[in-house]
Formats: C-alpha cells, structure tokens, sequence
C-alpha cells in the first residue's frame, strides 16, 4: 500500500523555510496563507505554520549517535540521497548534525544517512538505500 504522510509543525518565518525547504532541498511550495505554506516533501505534504517549534532534545540511540528527538524524514533511493548530500554540502548552507554517511555498512538495513536541521530548529534525517526492500531488514 503506498500513501502519502501529511505532517504540520512550526517554523518561525515563512520566507527562510520556503528557501530552505524548496531553493535548498529542492521541495515544491503548494497552497499558502499569510499563516503557512504546503511543502511538497518528497511526495509527502508538510504543511508549515508560523509559530514556536517543537522543542528537541538529543536523546534518540542510534548506533554509537544520539539524536534529535523528534525528528522527521524521508528515505530516498541511494542516487537520489548521494546527490542531495553533495548538494548540501557543497552549499555551505547547511550545518548537518549528523553528516552524510553509512550506518549499519554489512548488516541488515545498511543505509546512508544525514541529519540537519531547517532554519527554525527543526530536525530532519534523509536516508538513503541501495535496496528499498531493506528498510524494514532485521
């Protein structure tokens, strides 16, 4: 079954998360108010409102990293995922938390992965597989 995932939250200022989510990341911007703006997130609707983010703490163990909690993301085939990487790191416009690289390399679920967060805090992971089958891999 394949769906689309819907996710509102706050950010502090319109005009930076829509340079940050579409000029950055590369997002198409969908229906907007005074008060928010749909975001097309990798073919999932994020719909962003003014307002005081979510607070974040590292607490979530993940391999030898903690981090943010909570967080949102997507996961992306590995070409896809290896070019926004480069994308973003060659912008200089991203301070990631976690950089680009490979987790769990030789077990099941081996997966590339990145954290950073938006202009307002907000936390956001991209993962990256060379086999979608393996997301859910034990």
């Amino acid at each position: 079954m394949s769906s689309i995932f819907h996710l509102a939250y706050h950010v502090r200022d319109l005009d930076a998360a829509r340079r940050f989510y579409c000029d950055l990341l590369g997002c198409q911007e969908g229906r907007s108010t005074d008060t928010w703006v749909d975001i097309d997130f990798f073919g999932h609707q994020l719909s962003l409102h003014l307002g005081e983010p979510f607070a974040v703490s590292n607490t979530g163990k993940v391999g030898h990293h903690m981090v943010p909690m909570p967080h949102l993301g997507v996961i992306l085939p590995m070409p896809q995922w290896q070019a926004l990487a480069d994308r973003l790191s060659a912008s200089g416009e991203v301070q990631f938390v976690l950089a680009p690289q490979i987790r769990f390399a030789g077990e099941p679920g081996e997966q590339a992965t990145m954290f950073f967060c938006d202009p307002s805090g907000n936390p956001i992971e991209v993962k990256g597989f060379a086999d979608l089958q393996q997301v859910y891999a034990r």
